[in-house]
């Protein structure tokens, strides 16, 4: 049985501001096993970094853990002093933000930086420290380190700046790498190389990795399993291919068909997600997901679903799942999906008998969720 590194249990991180509380995570309970790595997936503003940052006890202010425990090897860093906070980020757990260009310094050159990221958590001395700068900056494979590690982060291209990231997170040797966004703002090669890299680096270290992303692409190839998320709490969760082939909930179910897929012919058009994610200072009663569910329910409305097993390691936040709706319902789902705007642009103009409702020139998926 694989050994549990991270048991996030009950966890509530809320905002008190003038408008009202705002339940930024909302219980939310996971956990990571040693070399282990998880995905976490969902719209924007649904408590995915605010969740890791809660783990590391970065919480902006007005923001507060209100409750709930956070255990990593079996110790509590909710309950943990300054010195003990100190030395578990960086040494034990370390984050790679989402945009590089604005977590480095740029006054800095980039190999001092990660120098001092080492010597700022005593791990190494000042001397080991400089000669492993090149060696991490090989590692996650920057040509020419030597020479590279005294440039600006300015003369670094997106890539290289996410790469120096990821040194600098592997510098202290940590059990758990929590990245945000790895590979936001990345033209698509240099995603794929990105997510390569880390793949290797996981094999290669055995570092576990909490990977929080839109992308699906970068969870099917990365993740072991998957958390989905929706206003600060777990609607979903289980091993990767088991819900990317039998999502139960119908946010993820909506979610793996907003995004094109590349590796099975396109059979249906992408589904989109109306409306917003709810207020979280004042979210509606009942699922938080039923006013834009295309299967909702009466009881959805009033009634809170519990997060219960769905399969043998699936589990979901649920009254309908998506394998009690019918054949009929879904067809009509993605039916409606399409706006009527989007549905008229699909029609060839008959004054010049053009051909400007093709499918992909009508921007029929401009709506499309984000995932």
């Amino acid at each position: 049985m694989a050994q549990t590194l991270l048991q996030v249990e009950d966890l509530h991180t809320q905002f008190f501001t003038s408008r009202g509380v705002v339940r930024a995570v909302d219980g939310v309970s996971l956990h990571i096993d040693v070399g282990e790595t998880l995905g976490i997936v969902g719209e924007s503003g649904c408590g995915k970094t605010m969740t890791a940052l809660s783990i590391l006890r970065l919480v902006p202010d007005p923001g507060k853990i209100v409750s709930g425990r956070i255990l990593f090897r079996g110790n509590d860093v909710v309950k943990m002093g300054d010195e003990e906070i100190r030395e578990f980020r960086g040494n034990d757990v370390a984050m790679i933000f989402q945009d590089p260009m604005t977590s480095l310094n740029p006054v800095t050159k980039v190999g001092r930086q990660i120098e001092e990221a080492m010597t700022a958590h005593q791990r190494f001395t000042p001397e080991l420290a400089k000669t492993r700068v090149i060696e991490l900056l090989s590692r996650v494979r920057v040509p020419s380190a030597e020479r590279r590690a005294k440039d600006y982060p300015h003369q670094f291209s997106g890539g290289m700046r996410q790469r120096a990231m990821i040194a600098m997170g592997l510098s202290n040797e940590p059990s758990l790498l929590i990245a945000d966004e790895p590979t936001t703002a990345l033209d698509v090669t240099v995603q794929a190389q990105i997510i390569q890299l880390m793949k290797q680096l996981n094999r290669e270290l055995g570092t576990a990795m909490m990977l929080i992303t839109h992308n699906m692409a970068l969870v099917a190839s990365l993740c072991q399993r998957v958390v989905v998320m929706y206003a600060g709490r777990v609607v979903e969760e289980g091993p990767v291919e088991q819900i990317f082939t039998s999502p139960q909930h119908p946010y993820t179910w909506s979610l793996l068909r907003s995004v094109p897929r590349v590796d099975e012919a396109r059979k249906d058009r992408l589904v989109s997600i109306k409306g917003l994610p709810p207020d979280l200072s004042n979210p509606p009663p009942g699922c938080k997901f039923h006013p834009r569910c295309p299967f909702v329910v009466d009881r959805c409305k009033v009634e809170e679903p519990p997060l219960g097993e769905v399969a043998t390691d699936q589990v979901a936040r649920c009254w309908v799942l998506m394998s009690n709706v019918s054949e009929a319902d879904v067809a009509t789902a993605k039916a409606s999906s399409i706006s009527i705007a989007a549905a008229q642009n699909l029609k060839a103009p008959e004054a010049d008998g053009g051909l400007g409702g093709a499918p992909g020139a009508g921007g029929v998926n401009s709506d499309n969720a984000g995932s």
